[in-house]
């Protein structure tokens, strides 16, 4: 089951939904759903996090060359050109930073993603996008592993998943609707 939203303005935007998503959920799920993905379109999610992602690259590639620069400088004592110590130390940085920037977006795509909940609550009633909500938690629940291979898993619920996930988890998301704390601009 899957649904998105697609586009760079609201009146070239683009819902799409699977049949996996059609067969599997009620009309009213299916109705929740697409309140929530109408109101990413109606938010401007698609285009704010392309350029949340763009500005968050630019400042990637331009501290992880000033630090390759700096490393050049003081740490190899290199007056002319750049040496070893550019490279080694701009790829190093940009892969950490680049790390931090992956879990900058994703932190700002997962308060995005109740916003659209509240959105779709607002459209299609809180009962149902709760109940799409449960519908998907009930269909992604990991089957459980019998204890002598339990540790040979992935349940994908480490830290550094958690992380860098776009989307909380669906518990969070039922929770906040319930509890009526979710934020709409819509």
């Amino acid at each position: 089951m899957n649904a998105f939203a697609t586009g760079m303005n609201r009146n070239n935007a683009l819902v799409a939904v699977s049949t996996g998503l059609l067969r599997g959920m009620s009309r009213d799920e299916v109705e929740a759903v697409l309140g929530h993905e109408v109101s990413h379109v109606a938010n401007g999610d698609m285009v704010t996090m392309g350029l949340l992602q763009g500005i968050l690259n630019t400042f990637v590639i331009f501290f992880s060359r000033l630090i390759g620069i700096m490393i050049d400088r003081v740490v190899f004592r290199i007056e002319r050109g750049i040496g070893p110590g550019f490279w080694i130390g701009s790829i190093v940085a940009e892969i950490v930073l680049g790390i931090l920037a992956a879990m900058i977006a994703a932190w700002f795509s997962r308060h995005r993603e109740f916003r659209a909940d509240a959105g779709g609550a607002n459209l299609a009633g809180r009962e149902k996008m709760v109940a799409a909500l449960e519908r998907l938690r009930r269909t992604h629940e990991e089957p459980s592993l019998p204890g002598e291979i339990a540790s040979f898993g992935i349940s994908g619920k480490t830290t550094m998943a958690a992380l860098l996930g776009t989307h909380p988890p669906l518990e969070k998301r039922i929770q906040r609707l319930l509890a009526g704390t979710g934020q709409n601009h819509f």
